[in-house]
């Protein structure tokens, strides 16, 4: 049986050192670029900060700017078609949105004079619902998807969902 001589042991044993420091030095470098915890009082970092801005039409310029505006993790109008398909005795229709939407609460923004806001709110796929009453009503329901740490989604004539003019 022959045995390995000294230098090629020293040599593998500082191999296997040098692993183990490669190792631990890359998994410390993922850990220092990770997201800080979240500490008491501050905001969760996984929240997106979205910034709304209203464009009205050139027919609407006149119209006050300071809309509200909701947010919804479901498409409402087709949980609404869900919900009118089939009769469900004694639940209303808040009751069934509620389920549907798996925990999210609507989120509830107002529009300043300028036609911006801003909610935080948590990523994935909403629904923004908002309308601008004058002359004639113009209605937005707009899927977006939110990620990051700061996105702005733009309601303008390009994105409208609905027309009504008012009599």
């Amino acid at each position: 049986m022959k045995t390995k001589s000294l230098t090629y042991n020293l040599a593998a044993t500082l191999l296997k050192v040098l692993l183990l420091a490669a190792l631990i030095g890359a998994g410390w470098n993922v850990y220092r670029k990770m997201p800080a915890g979240e500490t008491e009082g501050a905001e969760p970092a996984t929240e997106t900060a979205l910034v709304i801005v209203l464009r009205p039409p050139e027919k609407e310029s006149g119209a006050g700017l300071n809309i509200p505006v909701q947010l919804y993790s479901v498409d409402v109008a087709a949980v609404q078609r869900e919900f009118g398909f089939e009769r469900r005795p004694g639940v209303r229709f808040e009751d069934f949105l509620k389920e549907h939407m798996n925990g999210h609460a609507p989120v509830k923004a107002q529009l300043d004079e300028h036609g911006q806001a801003t909610v935080k709110i948590t990523p994935g796929k909403w629904w923004v619902h908002a309308t601008l009453t004058g002359p004639q009503s113009v209605e937005w329901r707009l899927p977006i998807n939110v990620g990051g740490r700061q996105q702005t989604v733009e309601l303008n004539a390009d994105n409208v969902y609905a027309r009504t003019k008012s009599f």
